[in-house]
């Protein structure tokens, strides 16, 4: 028997032998272990592999979020499991310390732009996010955004030639911390706040409404921490 055999059979689930509290404090600390050491998120079927069938993992969750309050770092519900985050509030701290870890991707504007509109307007082919910036985005766009593991091919569109649809992934969500795309801002809330610049009437037709889309985009990129270097969104030919 291999020596991880050997240490899934001695791991005891019900901890029948403990004390309720300490039993309940077992389970605690294995399931913030392995959150903790995990680099994904973390979901309940693979935290129910270390407790016993009496355990409630949201009653457990709970419990850690109230023993984490006032600590610089929470647990939080993201891409369908659970994470550990920095708090927002000491992000200025982490990024002088030079210790933060790198972006899932250094993203060019017209990625951003691109990534922003698939996030809000999934599933979306190429073919209508050419349509929404007013010019053909790139082969070279979408694959870079696939490599980066923020979009992938989703259902084909019933379009002639049955072109495929992109959707957001589960990194997507981890990346950006949403347990789900229902926890994507709202347009409206951000423009209430003042993140979003008002849409206005241009009288140059369709020209106007490609740059409001362009400079809604980039105001919901920087409201996520998109990070964007600088580009000429009208050199994005295919």
């Amino acid at each position: 028997m291999s020596r991880r055999a050997k240490a899934d059979v001695a791991l005891d689930l019900e901890l029948e032998d403990l004390p309720a509290e300490m039993r309940w404090r077992e389970w605690m600390g294995r399931v913030e272990a392995v959150i903790f050491a995990s680099p994904a998120p973390v979901t309940r079927e693979v935290l129910a592999r270390v407790v016993g069938k009496g355990c409630n993992l949201d009653l457990v969750i709970d419990d850690i979020k109230e023993e984490l309050r006032g600590r610089p770092y929470e647990l939080v519900a993201v891409a369908g499991g659970w994470s550990f985050r920095t708090r927002f509030g000491h992000a200025a701290a982490i990024r002088a310390a030079g210790v933060a870890k790198e972006p899932a991707a250094d993203l060019s504007r017209r990625e951003a732009l691109a990534l922003m509109t698939v996030a809000y307007f999934q599933p979306v082919t190429r073919g209508e996010l050419g349509q929404f910036f007013g010019m053909e985005v790139s082969r070279d766009t979408i694959s870079a955004l696939r490599q980066a593991g923020l979009i992938a091919a989703g259902p084909r569109s019933p379009t002639p030639g049955a072109p495929y649809a992109y959707v957001t992934t589960p990194a997507f969500l981890a990346h950006f911390g949403f347990e789900s795309l229902r926890d994507l801002p709202d347009m409206e809330k951000l423009e209430d706040a003042g993140l979003l610049g008002r849409a206005s009437a241009d009288p140059a037709g369709a020209r106007g409404a490609q740059l409001e889309n362009s400079r809604l985009l980039d105001d919901l990129a920087g409201a996520l921490g998109v990070i964007a270097e600088d580009d000429d969104l009208e050199e994005d030919a295919a």
